[in-house]
């Protein structure tokens, strides 16, 4: 593509914003729908949980559009420009994540009917368990929705000049509103429509590329003399950002701490209307996951393919890579008026139906864990409650957009989040519903030693980024742009170069700088995907140990607050197996003695020929 500033692209058209108004006026108006169908709900249970009463369809898709946010959109195509497609290894913790959310946490959780996951914690340890639990989720969530409302409000300045933080208001206005309004209905139907805007808005991208570039052959091709296809990397080194190993063993922990403990995701399968259709749900949303990561890692390679010879990043044209997605909108698709508008909207899909669905959760942890232990208050008054918070978590994450301004990377900084938070958490869960004799002090020692150590590898990561070694970028050519290269351009090579300059004692600069790049080179560049296996490992381990030391074997807990061999679906699939290779193995030792049996007669006594009965004798 030739090489113009990012302004001169293009910009939205009439009809751009005629799409991207009618995604905004569709997802409002599922709430007004759900507002007036259910005006009569009277409890807050109604409103933070749908009833009870939701199938495994549209949950499926809420659960996929959940977390597969404008981050998905935007950052994982540019993720696969950068470091390649090694980053689709991800599929295979998607479904490891389903497998044990479904084996080891549904069953509890469901069984128990509660509608925030931290009451678990004061059924299983004590009230200073839960409360922990409660506040490390809001911060973790807080944090994280501030992200996924500025990431998509920054493409939309990208592409259109609109005021950076106008995006950012509405955003989470038009969110805030359709959740006040219908509840969790609202949240999940209108998850079902925008998981369709964010395919249709990846699609309309490859198609185009693919045309453009001439077939789906050429992409691969310019894709593999890239490097990109490099599918396969086994290197065992914990340092690497992204091998198989990061993203298969430190992915699944991070989306188990995502599908199994985080509220936003267990109050969807929980509000099904048996146990059959929340795991039927997990399962269908596995193929929603695939196809959206399908789609954001080819939309990567399609990227590449495009600015192979003329990188818009390291030319200067745009200043993060984030940016890189729209750009290639804008230059691609500004002859389609509309076209443009369709992506823009599948990316603020992507951030609606996750900001809804952490403001939901937040609303439901806030009632349950917080207000209702304390405060006596009907249910109307508890309903109205929830819309209230609603409203005002709302605010909050429009807030926390400020601080996402100023963050690095979107993907390693959300799922250092997850990881460093969430962690720890999943090690806390886990210690409940798996180790029957840990108790309350062993919870809370673990879980808090969990968060210090993983807080400590992830600030230091921070502050000692890894080298280029350790996260291997691939090339990037400015050889086929028409225009200069300016020299303030943001090469990965020289983007820590300001950090390791800001000392003011030059007399030890060097000593200092040798000293941060070995710690770089150590502990700190363990991959960002490793935080959560380390905050939950610690947190079982510690708490293990410090249960036992306290009592811990000689705690009684009750059966339902615990894993149950019966729980699982694998048991009774197994049992079923071993019947029926039991009951095969007995028929078939039946049938042996009865051909044994047959076979041993002989032909001299045979019955027949001893049958006096009719008088003759055989001749």
């Amino acid at each position: 593509m030739s090489g113009t500033s990012a302004a001169m692209v293009g910009s939205f058209m009439v009809g751009d914003y005629v799409v991207f108004g009618l995604m905004l006026l569709v997802s409002a108006a599922i709430g007004v729908y759900y507002a007036w169908t259910d005006r009569a709900q009277k409890n807050a249970g109604d409103f933070l949980m749908g009833g009870r009463s939701l199938t495994a369809l549209p949950v499926s898709m809420s659960l996929t559009a959940s977390f597969m946010s404008a981050i998905t959109v935007l950052a994982s195509p540019a993720e696969v420009y950068r470091f390649g497609a090694t980053f689709s290894i991800v599929g295979l913790s998607y479904a490891f994540t389903v497998l044990v959310t479904s084996e080891i946490f549904l069953p509890v959780f469901y069984r128990l009917g509660i509608t925030s996951t931290y009451e678990y914690l004061e059924l299983r340890f004590n009230r200073a368990t839960r409360l922990l639990g409660t506040v490390l989720f809001i911060v973790q969530t807080i944090l994280y929705t501030g992200i996924v409302i500025y990431t998509p409000a920054l493409a939309l300045n990208q592409v259109t000049g609109m005021d950076l933080w106008s995006a950012v208001i509405s955003t989470g206005v038009v969110c805030t509103f359709y959740c006040t309004m219908g509840g969790l209905k609202a949240v999940v139907w209108t998850d079902v429509f925008q998981v369709g805007i964010m395919l249709a808005g990846f699609l309309c991208v490859i198609i185009r590329s693919v045309i453009l570039q001439g077939g789906v052959q050429t992409i691969i091709t310019d894709s593999q003399l890239g490097g990109r296809l490099n599918f396969w990397d086994f290197d065992m080194n914990p340092l690497r950002r992204h091998t198989f190993w990061t993203m298969v063993f430190g992915g699944t922990f991070v989306w188990v701490s995502v599908y199994g403990i985080n509220q936003a995701q267990v109050q969807r399968y929980i509000s099904c209307k048996s146990i059959t259709h929340a795991r039927a749900a997990l399962f269908m949303n596995l193929i929603g996951l695939w196809a959206i990561m399908l789609c954001s890692v080819f939309a990567g390679l399609c990227l590449y393919s495009v600015y192979k010879n003329c990188d818009p990043w390291t030319s200067g044209r745009i200043s993060a890579p984030d940016q890189l997605m729209p750009y290639l909108v804008m230059d691609i698709l500004r002859d389609f008026p509309g076209l443009p508008g369709l992506f823009v909207a599948a990316a603020f899909s992507g951030s609606l139906s996750t900001v809804s669905s952490s403001i939901n959760a937040l609303a439901a942890v806030t009632i349950e864990d917080l207000i209702k232990p304390h405060i006596q208050m009907s249910e109307r008054h508890l309903s109205w409650t929830s819309k209230g918070l609603t409203i005002a978590y709302g605010g909050v994450s429009i807030c926390m957009a400020g601080l996402a301004s100023v963050m690095g990377s979107v993907i390693q900084t959300v799922t250092s989040i997850f990881g460093i938070i969430g962690g720890p958490l999943l090690g806390l869960f886990s210690l409940g519903i798996l180790c029957p004799f840990a108790n309350s002090t062993g919870a809370l020692t673990g879980v808090m030693s969990g968060l210090a150590v993983s807080l400590w590898v992830g600030i230091g990561a921070q502050i000692y980024p890894p080298s280029a070694e350790m996260t291997r970028p691939l090339s990037l050519s400015t050889q086929g742009c028409s225009f200069n290269v300016t020299t303030d351009s943001f090469n990965v090579s020289t983007a820590t170069l300001p950090a390791l300059l800001m000392f003011n004692n030059t007399t030890t600069l060097q000593d200092d700088v040798a000293v941060r790049q070995v710690l770089a080179d150590s502990f700190y560049s363990l991959s960002y995907l490793y935080f959560s296996p380390i905050g939950t490992i610690t947190a079982i381990v510690v708490g293990l140990v410090v249960s036992l030391l306290s009592g811990g074997r000689k705690l009684k807990v009750e059966s339902r607050l615990t894993l149950m061999k019966e729980d699982m679906y694998s048991y009774h699939l197994l049992k079923r197996l071993v019947e029926r290779a039991t009951r095969q193995a007995r028929d078939d030792a039946r049938n042996g003695q009865r051909k044994c049996g047959n076979d041993n007669d002989n032909a001299g006594f045979r019955d027949i020929e001893l049958d006096f009965t009719n008088g003759k004798v055989p001749t």
